[in-house]
Parts: structure tokens; sequence; C-alpha cells
């Protein structure tokens, strides 16, 4: 009779442990989106200047443009278009950089985004940094900064 009672009360507690986990993986899953656009920018900077941040020291970089969780702060980055091209995923990307520098920017915007713009042009985009700029010493090339989530905030 205990041990029947003792099946049942850990059965139960697994449910409810089961009934937790579904709820907040339910939460978490339909959190709304951060609206990158809509945000006021923690930084405003130059291509070259981030760039040389992240070549210089990465750690310190990572402290100073990422909060504690790990997420990006929202930058604005004033350069020139050197390209533009399409990723995989039918995203433009715009390479912003000057021809004498190490590395660059590259910022991806949404498939929507409209993008009407030339090589040459000085922009400033809004969005979030997924990768610093580095030395890969295997390939002997500079890595460029990778900016997501990319919106146009003017053209200059």
């Amino acid at each position: 009779m205990l041990k029947n009672k003792t099946v049942k009360t850990i059965l139960i507690i697994i449910g409810i442990g089961i009934l937790i986990a579904g709820s907040v993986g339910y939460y978490m899953f339909n959190m709304p989106h951060r609206n990158v656009q809509a945000t006021s920018a923690d930084y405003q900077l130059s291509p070259k200047e981030i760039v040389e941040e992240y070549l210089n020291n990465s750690a310190k970089a990572n402290e100073k443009y990422l909060d504690e969780e790990g997420e990006s702060k929202i930058l604005v980055i004033t350069g020139k278009i050197a390209s533009i091209t399409t990723d995989f995923n039918d995203q433009k990307v715009i390479l912003l950089k000057n021809a004498s520098e190490k590395a660059g920017i590259n910022c991806t915007f949404l498939p929507e985004a409209n993008i009407n713009l030339k090589e040459g042009d000085v922009i400033s985009v809004k969005g979030v940094i997924r990768s610093g700029a580095s030395y890969d010493e295997d390939l002997e090339m500079y890595e460029n900064v990778i900016l997501e989530k990319c919106s146009i905030i003017n053209n200059s």
C-alpha cells in the first residue's frame, strides 16, 4: 500500500514538472522579438573604430558591446559602401569599409528591405552585432564585423 502511494506521488511530481517545463518553453517560444529599429542606439561609430577595437582586444570589445546575457547593444555605424551582395537566405548584405582598412562591417538586412543604394554611398546603419572582427591565421585574412537586423537610418 505504501509503495503504491509513493509511486503515485512521484508520478504526480513528474507530471507537474513536465507541465511547468512545457509552460516555460511555450512562454519563451512566444516571447516578442527585439525591435532593433524602434529602440534608440547605445553607440554611434565608424567601421574603423569598431574593427580596431575588436582587433586590438576582442574580450574588452565584447564586454563593451554585449550585455550580461550576451545580447548585443544597438549600434549605429556610419560608413562608405564597399559592396552590396545577397546571401543564401536572400538577405541583402552591405559591406561598409574603406579600401585602406583591414576589415569592415557586413550589415545584413531582412529580405523585405528595399535597398536602393550604390557602392560609394555613405550611409548610417542601425543593427546588433553577431560577431566581431578578427584575424584568421590559417587563411591569413581579416574577418569582418557582422551586424544583423539592420536598417538604414539615413542617406548622406
